[in-house]
């Protein structure tokens, strides 16, 4: 197979290119990365000699043609995705996450492509109450609360628009929060994990009981894997691990398996459109697939931990490009 992976120079997507690299090691690989603040090429250092990588952007409408020209499979993991972020300058989002995946699809259709997959988030759907054990499925209403969800729905409505219009063969996957190695150190759980490392304070926000799903990145990258492979066109299939933890919860791990203190831990103000809960029904692709999660939360983040141990000259440059303070709300 010939595949290209947008945005593989990120978090997840980096994973997953070392994941398929060592499934398939046949398969010729393409990276596609704008390398913003948050993309670092280093993610793929161990790989690099396996892989062809562009830098571009996703809207290079020009530069996706001539990409795709020699590719079969596309999975579209290029996107902003901090919702702190999303905030302060939410133009950017709707620029790569909606007009990029617009532009992505437009040059797969011109080349014809054989799939594109597109990776999405649990956020398109808004948020559940607290007190609820409601569950998102793939038929749940789209309600996205801050600029980040709603580009990301946006993407997703231009895919499906894609393949209902022009029969372009196409499949999504929404996803609970992921967490794993070598993620940029603005998001949560890296941000707990080398502030402890450091001690540095822990910046929960006020409502320190809103729940999030957690899903090891490697088990969202076999579900990616499954769906290419056995998916059906068309389809939309949701990653959940049904692990939920509220965010003192996943504090309280760092603080555990980093061997710090309690008193790292501080409230600051939340942040607008702080959503309250997420979770996915994800029957229909271990119904369908056969897919479950083979890491434990235990497990998961015991080795996220260590593995921010032992790569300080991954993260330590990185935590000076963070473009928002956790702790500047008001």
């Amino acid at each position: 197979m010939r595949l290209l992976v947008t945005g593989g120079a990120g978090f997840i997507g980096s994973n997953f290119v070392r994941y398929w690299l060592d499934r398939h090691a046949g398969d010729r690989v393409v990276v596609l990365d704008l390398l913003t603040y948050a993309g670092d090429r280093g993610s793929l250092a161990d790989v690099e000699d396996r892989i062809l990588f562009v830098e571009g952007d996703i809207a290079d409408l020009e530069l996706g043609e001539r990409v795709l020209e020699d590719v079969d499979v596309v999975v579209n993991f290029a996107a902003e995705s901090h919702n702190s972020l999303a905030v302060v300058d939410p133009g950017r989002f709707f620029r790569t996450n909606v007009i990029g995946t617009q532009t992505l699809l437009e040059a797969a259709r011109r080349t014809g492509v054989e799939r594109f997959h597109h990776v999405s988030t649990c956020e398109v759907y808004g948020d559940l109450p607290l007190d609820s054990d409601e569950t998102f499925s793939e038929d749940s209403p789209y309600r996205p609360r801050t600029p980040y969800n709603a580009s990301k729905a946006g993407a997703d409505h231009a895919v499906r628009a894609y393949h209902e219009t022009y029969g372009l063969p196409v499949t999504i996957t929404n996803c609970s929060n992921n967490y794993g190695p070598a993620q940029f150190p603005e998001k949560v759980i890296p941000l707990f994990v080398t502030n402890a490392l450091d001690d540095r304070d822990l910046p929960l926000y006020a409502s320190t009981q809103n729940k999030r799903e957690w899903l090891h990145v490697l088990d969202h990258c076999r579900a990616i894997e499954l769906v290419l492979e056995r998916g059906r066109v068309g389809e939309t299939y949701n990653v959940g691990s049904g692990v939920e933890k509220t965010i003192e919860e996943i504090a309280d791990a760092v603080l555990r398996f980093t061997g710090k203190p309690s008193s790292l831990k501080t409230v600051v103000p939340d942040r607008p459109g702080h959503d309250r809960r997420y979770l996915l029904d994800s029957s229909k692709l271990r119904g369908e697939l056969g897919w479950e999660p083979e890491i434990g939360f235990d497990e998961g983040m015991r080795e996220t931990v260590e593995w921010y141990a032992a790569h300080r000259d991954w993260w330590e440059p990185l935590k000076e490009r963070a473009l928002v303070q956790e702790t500047g709300w008001r």
